[in-house]
């Protein structure tokens, strides 16, 4: 075989091998917008809007998200640990009917230790760690986000009786998604019971808020959170 031949052969083979890569990465690309999409939801559309409507900008961001911290593990809670954070999420949903921005306060610090216990990057990195749990918890993070901003809004911006105090109330409802899916037992765990327990104690606590707000006995001697409308302006 001559020395052209072999040479005419290489080039071929290597163009076969381009037009292939080529093909490849054209065929995976309009998947991953849709991929991201159902990953991320309603963190999608948020990513979008940031970057002005531009859709590859938004999903090289949210891939990055992913390359960062999708291998990340969440570590188990001890059960001693599950109950001194409902707990405290007990008595910040009590305390938000006479005082609001202390409540929602401890609920963005909760939430900072929470994430951090289980194994997300710490509360003093906030957007690292909002972003690793976007990654996670996609559909609930944004109740965290909204009571981040919430606790640091100036006083003169969420005087009692005014629009700021509902903003606090509906951050707070919304951050609860969040706690709830934080501090529920592993499932590799085998925590059936637990999870049974704190289901029904959540449940009663949402139905108690959005419901009317009576206060009423709840299970395990706990008070249902009494946060409505009408309480929250009147607070």
């Amino acid at each position: 075989m001559s020395t052209g031949l072999i040479i005419a052969l290489i080039v071929i083979a290597a163009v076969v091998v381009i037009i292939a890569a080529v093909m490849t990465l054209r065929a995976r690309g309009p998947r991953r917008g849709p991929s991201l999409k159902r990953r991320f939801g309603p963190e999608y559309d948020r990513a979008v809007a940031r970057h002005d409507g531009d859709a590859k900008a938004a999903e090289r961001e949210l891939t990055e998200r992913v390359q960062r911290h999708g291998d990340l593990r969440e570590r188990s809670l001890e059960p001693a640990q599950r109950e001194q954070y409902e707990a405290r999420w007990t008595a910040a949903q009590e305390r938000f009917v006479d005082s609001p921005r202390e409540a929602v306060a401890e609920a963005d610090r909760l939430l900072s230790e929470l994430a951090g216990a289980r194994g997300f990057p710490d509360g003093g990195q906030y957007e690292e760690q909002l972003a690793a749990l976007s990654v996670h918890h996609a559909h609930h993070v944004d109740g965290y986000r909204r009571v981040h901003r919430a606790a640091h809004l100036r006083a003169e911006d969420a005087r009692d009786g005014g629009q700021g105090t509902e903003d606090m109330r509906e951050a707070m409802v919304a951050a609860r998604a969040l706690f709830e899916e934080l501090v529920k037992p592993a499932r590799h765990n085998g925590g059936h019971t637990g999870a049974r327990h704190e289901e029904g104690r959540h449940d009663g606590h949402h139905r108690a808020g959005l419901n009317g707000g009576r206060k009423a006995p709840a299970r395990g001697g706990h008070t249902p959170w009494a946060i409505n409308r009408r309480q929250a302006k009147e607070s």
